[in-house]
């Protein structure tokens, strides 16, 4: 047998650390045919297989940056391909059938599309076509193909779309990002960031929007994970970085209806101007806004849990309360914006939102909500918050998630409350 080099008696294989290559031991290796005499070199330092917590991590991140870029070329290059698809179709399918892609490519466009064909062909054979959908000459462009293939035809997408330098130039900024993602090298936060800003920017102005307003309703990964997280779109931990992300003014901007609860709503009260209140209800907006009872025994509970003198909260309270009542004093429909105080001891925040904001803007259409509980030791700004998203219409298990679940709760404390006059 071989013993290990490591194993062998000290000394046995030469002087450590002298400079001269020691001889390699000897040794007889059994074998069917007899024994045979052969050197034993030392081998190759042993290396552990299994990834450290850091090289994990480490992953982890690199998955996060290049899969969100990814939903996001994902989705301009299905635009674009549609677009394609809905503008040049009619025009070169009549008069070529299935060859209309490499009719409308032109001489110019002739290889890429004899090599997209190539790789469509191999799909079909090895089955990797596992939608009828994908079996279209339109499905093997890249992203640079589908581009070129508009800027050709322009005079077919310029009644549909404003500024086709503005469109280039933003597919341009695409390019980083795609080479890196196709090739599944290491993208960096800045590069991202571009990516996701440019893919808005690109989204918006293939559906013949203007630039400035060219922003996506909502942050895509956000819309995609929100019914498979109970409704759960984002976590923050505090109300310092919900309202980063998520001002009060995207969170109420266009709503048809605004249910609050909570102790003294402050993140309303305090962070959203009586005049832009105002003129909220006046476009529209039924609100609904449950105070505790500055002057139930919960507050004197609350203050004790949170250190505060006697009378501090229910002070902020009443503030809070009369700010509101003065809004409401301004509209010509009082009964649109009902302001009602409970009894039960608090257990949570919460601001569900009803309604869409108009074409152009940042936060999609549909419901939100923020919910955020009451810690013993810490203040509302301290608590985590949740952002809440309605899921998708049909949702795999059917049942309802955390919005509808808060939206329950608030029901039942307004049906106990009693209305401020």
């Amino acid at each position: 047998m071989v013993f290990p080099a490591d194993e062998w008696p000290e000394g046995s294989s030469g002087a450590a650390g002298t400079g001269v290559r020691a001889e390699a031991p000897t040794a007889v290796l059994g074998s069917p045919g007899g024994g045979r005499l052969t050197s034993a070199q030392p081998g190759p330092e042993v290396v552990e297989p299994a990834w450290s917590g850091e090289q994990w991590q480490h992953a982890y991140q690199r998955v996060r940056l290049t899969g969100r870029a990814y939903v996001w070329l994902n989705l301009v290059e299905q635009r674009l391909r549609a677009l394609l698809g809905d503008l040049l179709r009619p025009v070169y399918a009549p008069a070529h059938g299935a060859d209309w892609v490499t009719a409308a490519a032109g001489p110019a466009g002739e290889e890429w599309v004899r090599r997209a064909a190539a790789v469509r062909e191999v799909s079909r054979r090895k089955g990797y076509l596992l939608d009828p959908v994908d079996d279209d000459p339109l499905v093997f462009l890249t992203l640079p193909q589908l581009r070129e293939l508009m800027v050709q035809h322009w005079p077919c997408f310029e009644p549909y779309l404003d500024d086709r330098r503005e469109i280039e130039l933003t597919l341009d900024e695409l390019e980083v990002a795609r080479h890196v993602v196709s090739r599944n090298r290491s993208l960096t936060p800045t590069a991202l960031a571009q990516t996701e800003r440019a893919a808005a920017r690109v989204l918006g102005l293939l559906d013949g929007r203007p630039a400035p307003g060219a922003g996506l309703p909502a942050d895509v990964i956000e819309e995609l994970v929100a019914g498979r997280y109970a409704d759960v779109a984002a976590v923050h931990a505090d109300r310092i970085r919900l309202q980063r992300d998520l001002p009060v003014e995207d969170l109420l901007d266009g709503a048809r209806r605004l249910d609050a609860l909570g102790i003294a709503l402050g993140m309303l009260c305090q962070n959203y101007t009586g005049k832009r209140l105002t003129r909220l209800a006046a476009d529209g907006c039924r609100m609904r806004l449950l105070f505790l009872n500055p002057a139930s025994s919960a507050v004197r509970r609350r203050e004790r849990e949170l250190g505060l003198g006697r009378g501090e909260l229910s002070r902020s309270i009443e503030t809070n309360i009369m700010h509101v009542r003065r809004v409401r004093a301004h509209l010509r429909d009082p009964g649109a914006f009902e302001i009602r105080v409970f009894d039960e001891t608090p257990r949570f925040t919460a601001y569900l939102v009803e309604g869409a904001r108009p074409p152009g803007a940042r936060r999609r259409g549909g419901d939100l909500g923020v919910v955020q509980p009451y810690l013993r030791r810490a203040r509302g700004i301290e608590s985590p918050a949740l952002v809440l998203r309605s899921a998708p219409t049909g949702a795999e298990d059917g049942e309802p998630g955390l919005l509808e679940v808060y939206r329950e709760e608030f029901e039942g404390v307004w049906t106990d409350s009693r209305p401020v006059s």
